[in-house]
């Protein structure tokens, strides 16, 4: 058989590190020294791969070895050379320990197991014995494995383990039965209060009412905690029978855009002021199909008349007429104004509203906010109103006309908004026609094309595909 060893199947992530022998190194400073016209040391370091620090390095490690070369020898005895081997195998001695007391420890574990494991035509326990019958063998083994091992051995909580060794150390109660209290209740006298709580009188009454109205008849049986006891004795826990909250089943809202200024989606969010609790509210509205932001607002206060104000504006700046737009919001304290219904109202405009508690409905202008706040310039808190209002006006007029949103096929929001992406799309397919008549064989043959818009955005897609477009 040849003497032959595979070479090592690990890859490490990071490249090994370039070693450098004494001799290569006088070999690379005498070329250094030797460099006196103007950029041939940089041609020697990149040639070779190196930095001008290794040269001052070795330079040092150079005059060191001769200052040590130069220097008397010590005299006296020589120290013995180290064995390059000690390490290895003080190391494999320490694994050679480890691994056999994993051993023993394996077998107690599998011999314990095999005690503990009910034969087939054995009488099953009741989950209380078995419970037993584990924490005794789990106590059992932790004395020669440790008290983790036995646990994870017979599957048993650790904390209950622990529970249990407390319960084993506290001095036993006696378990003789308590007599009865002279107060109690006789069996009649229980049975008199059952049959006065489930007669038709009081039987859509809580034990509270049937005490009091007893009272009022001149009748007392019992406390009203003993009757909830009495209760509880016969049917177990008595459920809460009145009438429970019911939230109403809110549909959700469904809405399409084929073209700018069909459906728009606005909504608040918190600007942190100077100070914490400190809060500005920036108002956004925009349109879903061109994601074009057509007005936005900052306020110290998040207020009725301000988002009259906002939406009134924003559809005069686009010429919104009446039963053209549809504005979806969440379902905030000013969306759901009855000041904001009536101008909408008056607008023409539809409103339709988030479902309680989801936010999926208003995808928008939440992917919006991310947006906003994510950006590199955006500031932990801002310092005053006037902070915050001079950053959305350099942040907007960004975001309409320079970013290019993933969205709408890697355009700006202006741009499709204002009825230029098909021309823009159009040059983009000649650039990439020219790029392919340059090097078709880069691009195998197929010529490539830019993303193209969508011909639609979605609130709420439904799932069938059964709609149709004019």
């Amino acid at each position: 058989m040849p003497d032959f060893s595979p070479p090592d199947s690990e890859v490490t992530g990071k490249r090994p590190h370039r070693k450098f022998t004494a001799k290569y190194k006088l070999r690379m400073l005498k070329k250094a020294d030797a460099c006196t016209e103007p950029g041939q040391l940089g041609a020697l370091l990149r040639q070779e791969g190196l930095y001008s620090s290794n040269l001052t390095t070795w330079r040092k490690q150079r005059d060191e070895g001769l200052l040590i070369a130069m220097s008397p020898k010590k005299r006296g005895r020589k120290a013995q050379p180290k064995n390059p081997l000690a390490p290895e195998v003080a190391r494999l001695q320490k694994e050679n320990q480890r691994l056999t007391n994993k051993l023993k420890q394996a077998e107690l574990i599998i011999d314990a197991q095999k005690k503990n494991l009910r034969d087939p035509g054995d009488s099953p326990e009741s989950r209380r014995e078995r419970r037993e019958q584990l924490m005794n063998s789990a106590l059992s083994l932790s004395n020669d494995t440790g008290k983790k091992p036995a646990c994870e051995a017979f599957n048993v909580p650790r904390a209950s383990f622990y529970r249990y060794l407390d319960r084993r150390n506290q001095p036993q109660e006696d378990n003789s039965e308590r007599p009865t209290p002279p107060l109690a209740l006789s069996p009649i006298e229980k049975q008199s209060v059952l049959d006065a709580l489930y007669s038709e009188r009081f039987q859509d009454k809580t034990p509270y009412e049937a005490y009091a109205t007893l009272l009022d008849d001149g009748v007392y049986y019992c406390s009203i905690s003993t009757m909830y006891r009495i209760l509880n004795a016969e049917h177990g826990n008595v459920e809460d029978r009145r009438r429970q909250v019911k939230r109403p089943n809110y549909s959700k809202p469904e809405l399409l855009a084929t073209m700018p200024n069909q459906v728009w989606s606005w909504d608040i969010t918190k600007l942190k002021g100077p100070v914490k609790w400190t809060y500005f509210y920036l108002y956004v509205i925009m349109d879903i199909f061109s994601r074009y932001v057509v007005g936005w607002m900052v306020a110290h206060q998040e207020s009725t008349a301000l988002a009259k104000r906002l939406i009134e504006q924003s559809c005069i700046k686009q010429n919104i007429e009446s039963e053209q737009l549809t504005l979806h919001a969440d379902r905030g304290s000013s969306m759901k104004s009855k000041g904001v219904a009536q101008l909408l109202a008056d607008l023409g405009i539809t409103k339709t509203h988030s479902r309680p508690y989801v936010s999926n409905d208003n995808p928008y202008s939440e992917s919006q906010f991310k947006t906003l706040k994510y950006c590199p310039e955006f500031p932990g808190r801002f310092g005053s109103i006037q902070d915050s209002r001079a950053f959305c006006q350099r942040f907007f007029p960004w975001y309409n006309q320079e970013h290019y949103h993933s969205g709408i096929a890697l355009m700006t929001p202006e741009n499709v908004h204002y009825g230029m992406a098909q021309q823009i799309y159009e040059d983009r397919v000649e650039v990439l026609k020219s790029a392919f008549d340059l090097n078709p064989k880069r691009f195998k043959g197929n010529v490539p094309k830019p993303p193209v818009l969508p011909n639609a955005a979605w609130i709420n897609k439904p799932e069938t595909d059964s709609v149709l477009y004019d």
